[in-house]
């Protein structure tokens, strides 16, 4: 084990490169979970820092008038579609006095009127209404010079890739395109493009953790099949079939992926045997359609699990399709907001294999319960342990794409880029 030890002393926002950080991309400290000084760091440095951040589907804008209201890290954000047919983001808080401006998160209105005050927000949130503001009978009122142009809401950039929105609160954000680069661009398109999402449901998960916690196990292809006994028990996704992982150029986004080997099947139970993992079961499904499944694209490729960093995620497992967003709620709180997809050109038959297959993921779901839990399993373990240090050692010390899923290459991906984000100091290991 290295000898380094990390700063622990407590720190502010604006002293949060004071922290010391190991120059290998092996070692993650446990402090970056738990202190809370860097939580509030990471709502200025990471979600409104020049970083993309996933806010809603166009198909849930399909028709003016339609809005979303989300988040940006713990920024409240409003997304709507106006009259002219384009797509508008803005900050869900009132120019007045700072309540939210629209409290469903889903909707459809004509404008936007404050409960406090009754102070109107158009479409693209423009101020085009203050109550009173000429007061009554002569008195009161806002003064003469008083401009409502000057008094909007702070408008989002935003980007549409393939009817997934992005936003930024930051005009530095490169364009989506440099952001993704091509490889990720391509497997979102695989899943996504040339088709028209219907929104089959939504729910919102709060998760135990710190919102880190969950981007490395989405992007840690090597608990899958260890972590998932519904995986390898039923055959779904094991570590021997083809596959493999990209990691972006930068090495915030990822894809993990794997398709059917059906020459590796009959070796499969033997390697999980070899390593003593829990892969074998004699429980059986009382209705095997659950896993049964048809080509999504054309190809052979039934998992895919694409992440773009800070905090969005886009599923393909067998064919329950999905996009997940990723909003911290504090330092050891996260919600974790699923909406599941299928497709208008879908098949009676197709829409019910993606219902069954629903109950694949999420809190309750026969393989990703696991996740809701782990995360809190770890926060727990590290409770005590600010002074220590993760290892993330498997498949080298890289950030680089792999065709093996043994490795952790996309992790130590995820955090290169959250260093040089947050500004910590990089030191050898000594």
């Amino acid at each position: 084990m290295s000898e380094y030890n990390p700063v622990v002393t407590a720190i502010s926002p604006d002293t949060v490169s004071e922290r010391r950080w190991p120059k290998s991309l092996t070692e993650v400290p446990y402090w970056v979970f738990q202190d809370e000084d860097v939580y509030k760091a990471e709502q200025e440095r990471i979600f409104h820092g020049p970083m993309w951040n996933y806010l809603c589907l166009e198909a849930e804008l399909a028709a003016p008038g339609d809005f979303c209201a989300t988040f940006i890290g713990e920024q409240p954000v409003l997304v709507t579609r106006d009259h002219d047919g384009q797509i508008y983001a803005f900050e869900n808080r009132c120019a007045h006095r700072g309540s939210l401006i629209a409290m469903e998160n889903y909707g459809h209105a004509k404008d936007f009127t404050c409960v406090y005050h009754a102070w109107t927000y158009n479409l693209q949130g423009d101020l085009t209404g203050v109550a009173f503001e000429d007061g009554i009978n002569g008195k009161g009122g806002m003064s003469p010079d008083f401009c409502k142009a000057a008094h909007s809401p702070r408008r989002l950039r935003l980007a549409n890739v393939h009817g997934l929105i992005f936003g930024s609160l930051n005009n530095d954000v490169p364009e989506i395109e440099e952001y993704l680069g091509q490889e990720i661009l391509d497997r979102i398109e695989r899943v996504l493009g040339g088709r028209k999402p219907v929104v089959l449901g939504r729910f919102t998960q709060n998760l135990p953790n710190n919102w880190k916690l969950y981007m490395e196990n989405v992007k840690d292809s090597y608990h899958a099949s260890i972590l998932h006994l519904f995986f390898t028990t039923f055959g779904l996704n094991k570590l021997n079939q083809k596959g493999g992982i990209i990691v972006s150029e930068n090495g915030g986004h990822h894809v993990s992926w794997s398709a059917i080997n059906r020459e590796a099947e009959a070796k499969a139970a033997g390697h999980y045997k070899d390593q003593k993992i829990r892969s074998e079961s004699d429980y059986q499904l009382e209705d095997p359609s659950l896993v049964d499944s048809f080509s999504e694209v054309g190809d052979d490729i039934t998992l895919q699990i694409l992440s773009v960093s800070p905090g969005f995620v886009l599923q393909q497992i067998q064919n329950s399709i999905a996009v997940r967003q990723v909003l911290p709620t504090g330092v050891e709180s996260t919600n974790l907001n699923w909406t599941y997809l299928g497709f208008e050109d879908d098949t009676e038959e197709q829409q019910l294999v993606r219902m069954k297959q629903s109950n694949l993921v999420g809190p309750a779901g026969y393989v990703s319960m696991e996740d809701g839990a782990i995360g809190g399993f770890v926060q727990r373990g590290i409770a005590g342990a600010s002074g220590e240090f993760a290892t993330v050692q498997m498949g080298g010390d890289q950030a680089v794409s792999s065709e093996s899923r043994v490795t952790e290459a996309s992790i130590r991906g995820f955090w290169k880029v959250y260093r040089e984000a947050m500004g910590f100091d990089i030191e050898e290991s000594k």
